[in-house]
């Protein structure tokens, strides 16, 4: 299928440029794609393909990547700019509409952001969220399960031992510009176990400049969580093999959070918007359509 769609450049309030797209018919109903990190707005088109008739699809990638511009000052990466950053690419590319939203790895940790935010109930109608928790709700699991379960705590840190890596001052950055979009690519497919997923051809950039997305918000959220509640129905799509999340975060720490909240299991491995894109997308349409 051919997919053209409408590009826009988003000017933020604090002067950062994002660029965002609209992909289908206008008529539909409209549905946000934030993509995660290391990747860009582009990593969606496989999912979009199997949505692009029944929704107006808006995607835009997330300050430092793609061909946003990329912020200097760690402090203009923090969650709460991130979310001003969503509400400004759809009041320009949907202006006064209601939306649903999915989001993958870091993009669906900055859009909890969103969905915890009482200025967006009533316009936001749903939110699929895949392998990324909310920061706050991930801290404070954590700090209740350590009381009763140190052990335990070990096991699910241990997936996400990158995070500390991301917070070294001159390794991280340098480490990305050694990859190509093909090395890239090679580490995709022994992860996912599928031949020709599509490669990012700005890896490089967007590993780099994305590092600064975890640096602004892990320590300060982890060390201050927030009581943060979702304003819409949240549907999770645990992805079985998730080398980098732990489905605890999901399944023990989210229910609390959430009033409207269901979770399905998926046999993939964290790139499942890939490798898995027909799948990913029928979830996340039948989790829609009662809600619209």
């Amino acid at each position: 299928m051919i997919m053209q769609p409408k590009i826009y450049a988003v000017t933020t309030s604090d002067q950062q440029t994002l660029c965002a797209k609209a992909w289908g018919d206008e008529k539909n109903t409209p549905l946000v794609l934030v993509h995660g990190y290391p990747d860009n707005q582009e990593v969606w088109e496989s999912v979009i393909e199997h949505l692009i008739n029944d929704f107006y699809i808006v995607t835009y990638d997330v300050r430092g990547a793609g061909l946003s511009s990329i912020p200097k000052r760690i402090r203009d990466y923090r969650l709460e700019r991130l979310s001003l950053d969503l509400q400004e690419v759809i009041d320009e590319v949907i202006p006064n509409r209601q939306f649903h939203m999915a989001a993958h790895d870091w993009g669906s940790i900055q859009s909890w952001e969103s969905a915890t935010e009482p200025k967006f109930k009533g316009r936001l109608l749903s939110y699929t969220t895949i392998s990324g928790p909310c920061l706050d709700h991930a801290a404070l699991f954590l700090r209740e399960k350590f009381k009763t379960s140190p052990a335990q705590i070990l096991k699910i840190l241990t997936k996400s031992w990158y995070i500390g890596a991301f917070h070294l001052p001159l390794i991280a950055p340098t480490v990305w510009s050694l990859f190509s979009p093909e090395k890239w690519g090679k580490i995709l497919k022994d992860l996912e176990r599928k031949d020709n997923l599509p490669l990012n051809s700005n890896i490089s950039s967007d590993g780099k400049y994305g590092i600064n997305l975890y640096r602004a918000n892990f320590i300060p959220r982890l060390t201050g969580p927030r009581q943060r509640y979702a304003q819409c129905p949240v549907k999770a799509i645990i992805l079985k093999y998730d080398t980098f999340v732990s489905p605890e975060y999901i399944t023990e720490a989210m229910p609390k959070w959430v009033e409207n909240f269901e979770y399905v299991e998926l046999e993939a491995n964290h790139w499942a918007i890939l490798s898995q894109a027909e799948k990913v997308a029928a979830h996340i349409r039948q989790f829609i359509d009662p809600q619209s």
